[in-house]
């Protein structure tokens, strides 16, 4: 992905590509491809309102760094560890040995997060030794270069103390430290700073740069230390700190639930550095970060346990929450040791859920939430069924939830896909992670799983190895056929590249959101007789468009094979005259090569095109392109179609 780049909830690595080249459209001989679906008013069956979600894991910054706009990377200087001297990167000393010395120490005022950042400044305004034009200092680059845009404000704030007075510039300045995009000057006398100090200062840029860094630098001699410093943009979503253009990436896929922080993040390569939320909470300034060891960077968990509750919020998400089991990638805690994790868990429950006057819930309060937040969903660690002690921790976590919260339904991390599960649990979580060709043959992978017991949650699947490229239109294509089987059988993550301040999403992104109005949709019957049963899936639904109130038959197609396909959609119980030409579109996602992929140069390589049906009816044909992702949207005079929930219906759940 280079150095410059991340992505927001999953990125895949490959190795080679195989590539599909088509000059020219042939069709399938075969003629005789039917979807017959029946649209009779008893035909169809209620899709639960959380079919569709996403999964956020801390993985390639997409939340340090990504969603969460802080600016300043390593921020609290503890990325070098707790001993001292510590490496500080990704900031940088401006000015040579004969005009600063830098070094950490442990003089910090937070309790949680120790080092400071000492600075010795030996030159001065006059004098044998000047300090060099734009003075000596440290500089933050950020993580992708900071993206500061004209005319846009960002609030710098840090903590300093001081042997004597203090003159700081607080600058935005280009990669080179050339060029003043926004400063302000910091003074302050000895006994202003003696001990302690927050500075906040609005910064408004004057120029545009992407690439560029946030320098602290001084002309006085002395010695000044500098902790906990942030620059964040003033118009992120909501002033909630999540980067707005980003957060309407994920608001656009309409997820009905958002499951996190993980992922691998949660269970850590190792226990002591596994994500822990009660170190995520609080103000920012006292939280003390850790170490992602089975990512490899630093995370200041400015998004924290608060802030994800909140962006499930704010998306009009379900949150589902999986926290540690006491199980890493490395060791585990033996389940007659496990009850300090089990209370964890509880007192994140609290703190979500419980009245402003409790223990953890006031400490939410104090975050600015009074009001609960709508947790419903937990689940017992990540990928861990097979672990020695997985079991008899989860029964612990079990037991101890369902009897604090009896409504909160409960995820297990064993497949109970293809066989029962040997203890209780709400949900199974089912990952998959394959190639091209066997993701799409899982398209049928729930038509027999039992109906009793526990319900399927497929919280993690992709394309990968050579099919994937960095989100190519193969691995997409693939994934579309599998989702249409989740949703046949009703039940569903996926990537967004972005910089500092560009973004896209790749193919799989757009196939989301062909099925971002399935969730609380109508699935209907339907059957495809065709002779490509192992290269053409396809699926019906009828929803309501909430913008203009209109209702639609929606037909989902996909092609995976190198031919065009003539297909005949013939529709039952519909009367006559009901679908209307007018407003009832097409829309294809397909491309040139099974390789294609979207890029900054190119965001719109592979994304969907929407145009005009040319006729509608009972009995309609059309074309649908090799290699490709078809939505037909039939538009519907009446709403004749809905169904009315019943009891049973409406206890349909994820």
């Amino acid at each position: 992905m280079g150095s410059h780049s991340a992505v927001l909830l999953q990125v895949f690595i490959v190795l080679c590509l195989v590539v599909f080249q088509s000059s020219a459209v042939k069709v399938d001989a075969d003629l005789n491809t039917t979807l017959t679906v029946d649209a009779s008013d008893s035909s169809g069956s209620p899709i639960p309102d959380t079919l569709l979600g996403i999964f956020f894991e801390e993985i390639n910054h997409a939340g340090a760094g990504g969603l969460w706009a802080e600016l300043v990377s390593n921020r609290g200087f503890e990325a070098g560890g707790p001993n001292t001297p510590s490496n500080i990167d990704p900031w940088a000393i401006i000015g040579n040995v004969s005009y600063i010395n830098v070094e950490t120490d442990r003089t910090s005022l937070f309790d949680r997060n120790k080092i400071a950042l000492r600075l010795e400044v030996l030159c001065d305004t006059t004098g044998d030794n000047i300090c060099p034009t734009g003075g000596v200092g440290v500089y933050n680059p950020g993580f992708w270069g900071m993206n500061i845009e004209q005319g846009k404000k960002y609030k710098v704030v840090f903590y300093v103390r001081s042997t004597g007075s203090i003159n700081l510039l607080v600058s935005f300045t280009g990669s080179n430290g050339l060029g003043n995009l926004a400063s302000a000057e910091i003074t302050g006398s000895a006994s202003d700073v003696s001990n302690w100090t927050k500075v906040e200062t609005i910064l408004e840029a004057k120029a545009t740069d992407h690439n560029a860094r946030l320098q602290l630098t001084t002309t006085t001699k002395g010695v000044i230390w500098l902790d906990q410093v942030s620059a964040m943009p003033q118009d992120t979503y909501k002033g909630h700190g999540f980067r707005s253009d980003l957060f309407g990436m994920l608001a656009n896929m309409k997820p009905r639930f958002i499951r996190f922080p993980g992922g691998c993040f949660v269970e850590g390569e190792w226990l002591r550095n596994a994500f822990r939320w009660k170190e995520s909470v609080g103000p920012w300034e006292e939280r003390p970060g850790h170490f992602g060891d089975v990512w490899m960077y630093w995370t200041d968990d400015g998004l924290g346990y608060f802030e994800f509750l909140q962006l499930a919020e704010d998306l009009g998400a379900a949150p589902i929450w999986v926290f540690n089991n006491g199980i890493s990638h490395q060791d585990q805690v033996d389940t007659t040791a496990v009850l300090p994790f089990v209370q964890e868990a509880l007192d994140g429950i609290e703190f979500a859920r419980g009245d402003a006057t409790s223990k953890w819930g006031s400490l939410r309060a104090s975050m600015g939430h009074p009001e609960p937040f709508d947790l419903k969903y937990v689940a017992v660690g990540n990928e861990d069924c097979n672990k020695k002690n997985y079991r008899g921790n989860y029964l612990k976590f079990y037991s101890a939830i369902r009897s604090a919260y009896p409504d909160i339904q409960i995820i297990s991390n064993c497949d109970a896909s293809s066989q029962p599960l040997n203890h209780p649990a709400d949900l199974y979580d089912y990952h998959l992670y394959t190639n091209a060709k066997d993701m799409f043959s899982r398209a049928t992978a729930f038509d027999r799983t039992s109906r009793s017991g526990p319900k399927a949650f497929v919280s993690e699947y992709a394309v990968t190895g050579s099919d994937a490229g960095t989100g190519s239109l193969k691995a997409a294509l693939a994934e579309a056929g599998f989702l249409i089987g989740l949703e046949r059988n009703r039940w569903n993550p996926d990537a967004i590249v972005f910089n500092s301040y560009q973004f896209y999403g790749t193919p799989s992104y757009w196939v989301q959101l062909f099925f971002s109005e399935s969730s609380g949709a109508t699935l209907l019957k339907a059957s495809l007789q065709s002779t490509l049963s192992n290269s053409l899936v396809a699926s019906a639904i009828t929803w309501k468009n909430p913008v203009d109130g209109n209702n639609y038959i929606r037909i989902k197609v996909v092609n995976f094979n190198v031919n065009a396909v003539d297909l005949h959609i013939s529709f039952n119980g519909l009367d006559p005259n009901t679908v209307q030409l007018s407003g009832s579109t097409k829309t294809v996602l397909t491309s040139s090569s099974l390789t294609d992929e979207n890029s900054f140069s190119q965001p719109k390589k592979v994304v969907p095109i929407q145009s005009l049906l040319q006729s509608v009816g009972r009995e309609v044909n059309v074309v649908v392109p090799p290699y490709s992702f078809t939505s037909f949207d039939f538009l519907k005079q009446s709403t004749n179609l809905e169904i009315i929930r019943t009891d049973s219906s409406s206890r349909a759940s994820i």
